[in-house]
């Protein structure tokens, strides 16, 4: 699914209805978030997501005019889920800004090492950062967007009620954990 200009509220109207959008979103963003670790954050998203990413945009550099908007749909449609995949931003958070830099650092090519697991089938690897290089010589981003391709059969089982486990594998950091069955529920609505 992707957004079009007339899933949009208007600037005027969006500021009217932003308090309550603001809060169904966090709400629904609770059930999609997975925690690996103490620090790496998964955070799948979806077309509601998508939309207040795109409001709040649109609010914060008071875009109106078509092409605009045309602009950023653009460039957040492709992370919505396309009903075969689920799509993730992965926020690595480390509060202290000094061992942020020095984690960094060490973590480079983490988000090559993420996965998620149905119950019964094969890890799917995450695609890493299709739209642009988030990592140099350096370091890595504290930001990356990240795609799971599940196959049917993965889809057909998650349906039956099997488990979702999901992890990153990094000599620099490392975590398993299985979704809840609220995220696990929240997932499968991606899902054709």
């Amino acid at each position: 699914m992707e957004l079009t200009t007339g899933d949009l509220m208007t600037l005027e109207a969006y500021a009217r209805a932003r308090k309550d959008f603001r809060a169904r979103v966090i709400a629904h963003k609770k059930a999609r978030s997975l925690p690996l670790g103490p620090n790496v954050t998964l955070l799948f998203e979806d077309a509601l997501t998508i939309r207040y990413q795109v409001q709040e945009m649109l609010r914060a550099e008071r875009i109106f005019e078509d092409a605009g908007i045309r602009d950023e749909l653009a460039a957040y449609n492709p992370l919505i889920p396309d009903g075969s995949n689920w799509k993730a931003t992965m926020l690595i958070e480390y509060p202290d800004p000094a061992e942020r830099a020095r984690m960094l650092a060490r973590l480079k090519g983490v988000e090559d090492r993420v996965w998620v697991q149905v119950q019964g089938s094969t890890r799917v690897e995450a695609i890493a950062d299709e739209d642009l290089e988030r990592e140099n010589a350096e370091k890595t981003s504290a930001v990356h967007f990240l795609r799971f391709e599940l196959s049917a059969m993965m889809v057909e089982s998650l349906k039956q009620g099997a488990a979702l486990a999901a992890g990153v594998d990094h000599p620099a950091y490392s975590a398993v954990v299985e979704a809840s069955e609220v995220t696990r529920a929240s997932l499968l609505g991606d899902l054709a």
